[in-house]
Parts: C-alpha cells; structure tokens; sequence
C-alpha cells in the first residue's frame, strides 16, 4: 500500500473518493473539485501528493521552459478592465505604440539571444487598423521565418475582426496564413459572465471567447488556456471555469497547456479604487498552490501541461508548484509588462540558466521545449549547462515599461498624428 493510499483512509471521504477517482485516471466533477479548493490540512496536503503523482506518471521528472519575448507593443485601449493596470487611454501621456519595425527589431534581437518564440498581446486602440495583427506577423515572418508567433488573444482576434469587417474565422485563416503559430488564451480571466461584468464590463464575454477558441482550434491554431483568481471568485467559479476549458478540449483537443494567473492588486484600479465590493488583495499562498494541484487533478487526462507563472509568483514559489502538479515553468520573457505594471515585482527576465537551476534544486530534469511542446534540450547533467548569450547579457539593454511609458519616441499621440495607428 503506498503512502497515498495509507493517507485516504484517514482523509474526509468525500475527498478521499475525489482523489482515489482522480488516481484511477477518471474525471473528477465540479463538486468535487469545489471540495478539494476548499480543503486544509490533510486534505490539502494529500491534493497536492495525487496532483504531483498524476504529473509524475504522465510526463516524468522534466520540467520544460521556453525561450522566448514578449512585445506587448501599445498600452492604449478602448477598455478600462478594473484589473488593468497596463492599460493607458488614448488622451494620456503615458501611452505608447511600437511601430511595425520597432516590432521587428525586437523580435529579431530576442532571436539573436536563443529564442524560438516572440508573444505579442497588446491594447486595443481607438479605430485601429484590423489588419495591422496581420501585417506584424508578415513582417517578422520575412525577417524570421523559422520563428513562432504566440500572438493576440481573443479579444484581440475579435477587435481585430470587427476593425476589418471580416468574420471572425476567416480573420484567424489570414492571421494563420500571415504567420500566426499559435493563441494566448487569456482575456479569460474568470469564465462567468456576471463576474465578468463586475470586473471588467465590456470585455469580450463568455460565448465570444469561446467562440473564438473553438474556431481557432478547428482551424489547427492550438492556444493556450488561463485563469486569473484572488479577486472575487469563489472555490466554485473556480472549479466551473476549470471543468469549461475541460469540456472545450474534449471537443477540440486544440489547449496546449493551463496556466493559472494569480490577481496582481498593487495598482489595480478596482482595488485602489475599491470599485468592486469584496476585492481582494490577490490570493493567498495556500489558495496558489490549489489553484495549481487542482488543475492537475481535474485537467491531468485532457491538458497535461500545467504551467507556472514565474512573474505572477516568483521564482521559489514557482519552484514549490513543482512539486503540486506543474510540469513547465513558462518563458524568458524578457520584456514582460503587463503583470510588471500592476506591481508585480518578480520582473521582466529570467534567465535560461537561473530557469534550470530552480528546475535541478527540485529534483527535476530541465528541459527547453517548443511553444508546441517539441523537445529542444535535454539537460540531463549540470555540466551540459553552457551559458547562453542571454545568460550573460545586461538585461538593462532591453529597457522596461517603466522607461517605456516615458520615451516620446513611441508616444501613442505622435503615432497617430503621423497616421501610424
């Protein structure tokens, strides 16, 4: 009898049974995963033990990364989300925006440094041209026509499409035949329309982000899927969130990964401005690793990656979820903004060889994959280790947003009196 076993005879049986059936390689329901995210002591620890056994069982002891940038290439947009602390509107000094050979320039000097992917998101701007996504990817493509393109989430697919006037799918053929490899599936946040409408009324809802996933999958776009929680969420719109991107990847099989996203409040205007009743300050440490080893459990026959935001929580907390069901531990990301302007203060780079020493002090062999999961590298051994010119390089030469947001050179206004936008 293994420990595990030995420990659910003790445990609550409700518990107990959601386990032992998770174990037994079946799917656990809502109601039961409401029950593990809201379980201590015991229970707690025994949801962590299956999360990481299920991991270990599906993908071994690698843990994989990527090397990659991120271009979040303007901060100005149309919406005013009560969790965005990125986000500038178009009349403020603040705003920027990369032109499209700004875009490139970056692109090709992360590929200089190693990386295989770039990820673009941005803001949505005011009359935007609808096919600018699309002349972005066409223009890295020239330049770097083995790189990945992880670009623009739904609501950018979207406002993308509505900007054009083209339907939704054949706006994502044209992004798929410009270069896009693959979707960020954020603009989730928390999949329940009446929480949406409380945190960010008039984001893209519901049915349209589904919509957009699904279509995308149906076309082979694969994308991502995300969650973000510590606001207002319960244990339950947590667990019905889950089981929808669970029940989305029964259908298309088109989700490479799950990565939860903790809530960032330090410049949030819907808690600065307490603008939401009952906001929270984020989640708490224990409601982080169950967001993690829960998503295992319920995810672990359908999406068998799980992925750790390393700038949402740092780098031991990310080495912790190791040991709690997650099996990737993101991107360099290099220049990373979003979370950087809602005060999270983990920044904006980490290094491939930092990467796989926190991956080795946890038991765990670090592997560079693909943004599809492809194995890149093997790192068996410490001594096959050999620094990377991004292990060594000044990341002071990539800037921040915080620099960004003040240079003239990008500013929003001058781009759009220039007929830029």
């Amino acid at each position: 009898m293994s420990m595990i076993d030995s420990l659910l005879k003790n445990a609550d049986p409700i518990v107990a049974s959601a386990l032992d059936k998770a174990l037994s390689a079946k799917d656990i329901s809502v109601d039961e995963a409401v029950k593990l995210f809201d379980s201590t002591g015991l229970e707690l620890n025994l949801s962590i033990m299956v999360a990481d056994e299920l991991r270990r069982r599906t993908l071994g002891d690698y843990a994989t990364y990527v090397v990659n940038r991120n271009i979040n290439f303007t901060n100005v947009c149309i919406k005013q989300c009560g969790f965005c602390a990125f986000s500038r509107d178009f009349r403020e000094e603040e705003g920027y925006f990369l032109p499209i050979e700004e875009i490139v320039k970056r692109a090709q000097e992360a590929a200089s440094f190693g990386a295989t992917e770039v990820c673009i998101q941005a803001g949505l701007p005011p009359k935007m041209d609808g096919h600018i996504y699309i002349d972005i990817c066409k223009a890295i493509k020239k330049e770097l026509p083995g790189i990945h393109i992880h670009a623009f989430s739904p609501e950018e697919v979207l406002y993308g499409a509505v900007r054009s006037e083209t339907p939704v799918p054949e706006y994502l053929k044209m992004l798929k035949e410009a270069g896009v490899g693959s979707l960020p599936g954020t603009a989730a946040e928390i999949l329940d329309q009446g929480l949406r409408d409380m945190i960010s009324p008039g984001r893209i809802s519901v049915k349209d982000w589904t919509a957009v996933i699904k279509q995308a999958h149906a076309l082979g776009i694969p994308t991502t899927s995300t969650i973000m929680y510590g606001h207002i969420e319960t244990s339950r719109h947590k667990a019905e969130h889950i089981d929808l991107l669970r029940n989305i990847q029964k259908q298309t099989h088109g989700f490479t990964e799950f990565v939860p996203l903790s809530f960032v409040h330090t410049e949030a205007p819907m808690y600065n401005r307490k603008t939401v009743p009952r906001i929270r300050s984020g989640a708490d440490g224990n409601e982080v690793v169950k967001m993690h080893a829960v998503a295992r459990i319920m995810l672990n026959n359908h999406i068998p990656n799980i992925q750790v935001s390393w700038v949402k929580e740092g780098a031991r907390m990310s080495q912790l979820l190791l040991a709690a069901g997650v099996n990737d531990f993101g991107g360099t990301l290099i220049n990373e903004s979003i979370s950087t302007a809602a005060g999270a203060p983990h920044g904006q780079l980490m290094r491939p060889k930092e990467i796989r020493q926190l991956i080795r002090a946890a038991g765990r062999i670090p592997v560079q994959r693909s943004t599809a999961y492809r194995t890149l590298k093997v790192f068996v051994d410490e001594s096959e280790d050999q620094d990377s010119s991004l292990d060594s390089i000044d990341s002071s030469r990539f800037g921040s947003y915080h620099q960004l947001i003040k240079l003239d050179k990008f500013r929003y206004k001058d781009a759009k009196s220039n007929g830029n936008v």
